[in-house]
């Protein structure tokens, strides 16, 4: 008997003498989904969404499914998938049953639609931008442009020479217009739509300050530089990594002495992000600009 790394389909393993029915059924082995197994001390945790698509993968019998949605995006490295999402599969015609954590799609997919990447079937990361643009909010469906389009490089406009009549196509449209693939993250994202609703002067994302020297002291997430102010969005990680804190202080510290103040933003921020805003607008109207 050979020791099984991975989810694994149960009949296939047997057959092969992988493992034993009596070990399959004990304890140290988890039944994911019908003849779908794994070794209970490496199943895939609830926001390991790659993992868990490996598992629902093996759920689908014959031809393999082609990976979608959120689980698509983390596959080709865009990290934006929401905590806890389900596995997308699309399946063609076929009629394979939905479960728990697993939404199944009926959909046939054209070939230049298709990537493969470790070893599984995924829509490609225009397509991913496409499908998810469709069917989520504007906001969602900005962010997840943003980031397939700076992982998959290509233009936000390709989605516009998509079918028009697709459902949920109304709504490309204004996720073209208002995406920018420099965005970092999805944070970025959201603070760069609440600023463009609330009517902040449009800044230079990713923007890189200079000294007097014209030596490199920083790129800032969005910057104003007739005015020398800069947003910037402080995730938890800043808080928590000290190496992290240290090397922030120390930017901080090289920015004001350039002049520049630095405008921070957190997860708190971005729920009410009108209170952000404000700040923003106060300290660029301190420095001149007029709104």
């Amino acid at each position: 008997m050979e020791n099984i790394s991975g989810p694994f389909r149960a009949s296939e393993a047997v057959a092969a003498g992988r493992i034993t029915r009596g070990r399959l059924a004990g304890l140290g082995t988890t039944r994911l989904y019908p003849n779908v197994h794994q070794l209970t001390d490496s199943v895939a945790g609830p926001d390991d969404l790659i993992g868990r698509t490996r598992e629902a993968v093996l759920y689908v019998r014959g031809e393999p499914p082609v990976v979608g949605g959120y689980a698509a995006t983390e596959l080709h490295g865009a990290d934006i998938a929401p905590r806890g999402t389900p596995v997308e599969l699309v399946v063609g015609l076929r009629r394979v049953r939905p479960r728990p954590g697993l939404t199944i799609r009926r959909d046939v997919l054209a070939p230049a639609d298709i990537a493969e990447v470790d070893g599984l079937l995924v829509t490609t990361p225009e397509r991913t931008a496409w499908d998810l643009v469709r069917r989520r909010g504007f906001v969602d469906g900005v962010v997840a442009l943003d980031a397939l389009a700076r992982v998959g490089r290509f233009r936000p406009e390709r989605l516009l020479d998509r079918p028009a009549g697709a459902r949920g196509a109304r709504r490309v449209a204004p996720a073209v217009e208002a995406s920018d693939p420099r965005a970092g993250s999805r944070p970025e994202t959201v603070m760069r739509l609440a600023m463009a609703q609330l009517g902040v002067p449009t800044p230079t994302l990713q923007f890189e300050v200079r000294d007097a020297q014209d030596f490199f002291v920083a790129f800032v997430d969005f910057g104003w530089e007739e005015f020398k102010v800069a947003a910037e969005y402080q995730g938890d990680v800043h808080r928590r990594d000290q190496e992290q804190w240290r090397r922030d202080q120390s930017r901080f510290a090289e920015l004001a002495s350039c002049g520049w103040i630095v405008v921070p933003c957190t997860a708190d921020d971005l729920r009410f992000p009108l209170q952000f805003v404000r700040r923003l607008c106060k300290t660029l109207a301190l420095r001149g600009c007029v709104l």
